[in-house]
């Protein structure tokens, strides 16, 4: 490749920063799935509440996060949250109420999977119902959900790149400072898309292997 469009002394010299950046991108990745993951599961439970009091707030306030964009929503509560609130704890409850919308409706189609079946043997057999929630459906409806939660996983980790809005220094913002006093744009940025492949390609293979073997 010609030198003066791309210099290797560079490329090693931008790639600590980004390894830096990395771990803040892999931290508000686990830290969020796990917000998403727990949330979303709880969401889905309540919209099978029989109370539409329960049901309708809940339904509007999931799909206004849904139709309002991420990097929005992550502006607005930063700027409306109290100073001495770090902004990385921001951007983790952000990115898992945002995903845990989106998760309500995976945990959803998870549980609507369980064969009917499995609910009258529970009756049968006299179970509580909060047994059979937690011995029977929860199971097997968190089983059918394992590659719906990796894929949200990914997309995820591939949006962290919005929390350069609220000052968090990630893959990204590390790039745009390395280029903003270089003036060199093309090095750090093609080592965030690669090191966003790099984790991305393999973890998708996975998920893609685990729908194979759950179907």
């Amino acid at each position: 490749m010609n030198d003066s469009i791309w210099d290797w002394e560079r490329a090693w010299d931008v790639l600590p920063d980004l390894l830096r950046g990395l771990v803040v991108t892999i931290e508000a990745t686990v830290v969020g799935m796990v917000i998403a993951a727990v949330l979303g599961l709880f969401i889905a439970l309540a919209m099978r509440a029989p109370s539409r009091w329960v049901r309708l707030p809940l339904k509007f306030v999931v799909d206004f996060i849904r139709m309002t964009p991420l990097l929005v929503q992550l502006v607005f509560v930063y700027l409306l949250s109290p100073p001495e609130v770090p902004a990385l704890a921001i951007g983790f409850a952000v990115l898992g109420v945002h995903y845990a919308t989106y998760m309500s409706e995976v945990y959803r189609a998870g549980i609507e999977a369980v064969p009917p079946g499995q609910w009258e043997a529970a009756t049968a057999l006299n179970m509580a119902r909060a047994r059979t929630w937690r011995a029977v459906i929860m199971p097997q409806a968190i089983r059918n959900t394992l590659p719906g939660l990796g894929n949200y996983a990914i997309s995820m980790f591939k949006e962290t790149p919005f929390l350069f809005a609220i000052g968090i220094v990630e893959m990204y913002t590390e790039a745009q400072s390395y280029g903003a006093n270089t003036f060199s744009y093309i090095e750090p940025l093609t080592m965030v898309g690669l090191l966003f492949l790099v984790i991305s390609y393999p973890t998708s293979l996975l998920v893609r292997r685990m729908e194979i073997r759950l179907a």
